[in-house]
C-alpha cells in the first residue's frame, strides 16, 4: 500500500469534517454543532445573489460567533415553533474540493442538497457552500461557512434549521 500524498490526507481530513458537521444538523444535535465554530466565525447566507457584500446588502443569516450562539439557545429552548415538531433533514454532500491552503487555513467548497420534512410538506434546498476551515489541535473548526442558495433570488419558505 503507497503511502498517502499531503494533499490526499487533507482532502479526506476536510471531508470527514463536512460529514460529522452534516450530521449533526441532521441529529439536530445543535450544542455539538456550535462546538464546531471558532470565536471569530461568520455563519453566512446571502440573498439575492451570492456575490453581494453582506456589510451593504440584505442577507438571510450573517451570524457573528455571538449570533450562533444566540440561534443555537433559541433551537434548544423548544420555542422556535416553526420547528415544533422539528423538521426531519438529511444533507447530501458532493463535489468536495479543497479550493486553497495557508498556514493553519483551509478554503473548501462543496454542493449539498438538503432534504427537509416538516408538517408543511418536502422542501429540497441546494446550495453551494464554502467553508473556511482552521485546524487547530482538536481539529478543524469553521472560521467561515457561507451557504448560497440556488434560488436565494426568490421567497424562500421559513429557514429555522441549521442548514
Amino acid at each position: 500500500m503507497g503511502m498517502i500524498t499531503v494533499e490526499q490526507d487533507i482532502t479526506r481530513r476536510v471531508e470527514q469534517f463536512i460529514y460529522a458537521e452534516a450530521r449533526l444538523q441532521d441529529e439536530h444535535e445543535y450544542a455539538a454543532w456550535e462546538a464546531l465554530w471558532t470565536d471569530d466565525a461568520i455563519y453566512w447566507l446571502p440573498a439575492n445573489g451570492d456575490a453581494i457584500d453582506p456589510e451593504q446588502q440584505m442577507s438571510i443569516i450573517y451570524d457573528n460567533r455571538s449570533r450562533i450562539g444566540v440561534r443555537v439557545r433559541q433551537l434548544l429552548s423548544g420555542k422556535r415553533y416553526t420547528q415544533d415538531p422539528k423538521s426531519a433533514i438529511r444533507h447530501l454532500i458532493t463535489n468536495v474540493e479543497v479550493l486553497d491552503r495557508s498556514g493553519d487555513e483551509v478554503s473548501v467548497g462543496c454542493n449539498v442538497m438538503v432534504y427537509e420534512s416538516s408538517l408543511r410538506g418536502e422542501t429540497l434546498w441546494a446550495a453551494r457552500t464554502e467553508y473556511l476551515l482552521r485546524d487547530t489541535p482538536d481539529g478543524f473548526r469553521m472560521a467561515r461557512k457561507k451557504v448560497a442558495l440556488v434560488n436565494n433570488d426568490k421567497p424562500l419558505f421559513t429557514l429555522s434549521f441549521l442548514i
